[in-house]
């Protein structure tokens, strides 16, 4: 089994509405969290074979993104697993997601340990570290 990891970029402009909680613009600032995170739960049920809706699928069960709110009704909906289909069903995440472990170094077919302070600048610095991660790995004692 393999797992990934989410990286969310933020703006740098401190005036940017996803900083600020403001009951006239904004009432939902986290969703870029949430949502990558359910991204990271989503798959883990995926590699379990559990079928369920994807993500990103909210129009095809009548959801919109919401002027104050953005996809917070949908996120909610397919957290709790109450996302209506056309035949009555209700599908989401299945809540066993929940009390499974996070994954560990042995989950990983080529672990490696990332050190975010360092992370690459330039294409060439980026180049080098995949070198570095392949010679790593492929060391042979």
């Amino acid at each position: 089994m393999e797992y990934g990891y989410s990286n969310i970029r933020l703006p740098n402009d401190s005036a940017s509405y996803i900083y600020t909680y403001n009951q006239n613009i904004n009432t939902f600032p986290e969703e870029v969290f949430v949502h990558e995170y359910l991204h990271s739960l989503e798959r883990i049920l995926k590699e379990r074979d559990y079928e369920i809706p994807n993500l990103h699928d909210y129009e095809k069960y009548g959801y919109q993104e919401e002027r104050k709110i953005g996809l917070k009704n949908w996120y909610y909906d397919y957290m709790t697993c109450n996302v209506k289909t056309d035949d009555g069903k209700n599908v989401g995440l299945d809540p066993v997601v929940y009390t499974l472990t996070p994954p560990s170094e042995s989950d990983f077919r080529y672990p490696v340990q990332i050190n975010f302070s360092n992370e690459e600048k330039n294409i060439i610095e980026k180049i080098k570290g995949i070198f570095k991660v392949a010679l790593k790995t492929f060391q042979v004692n």
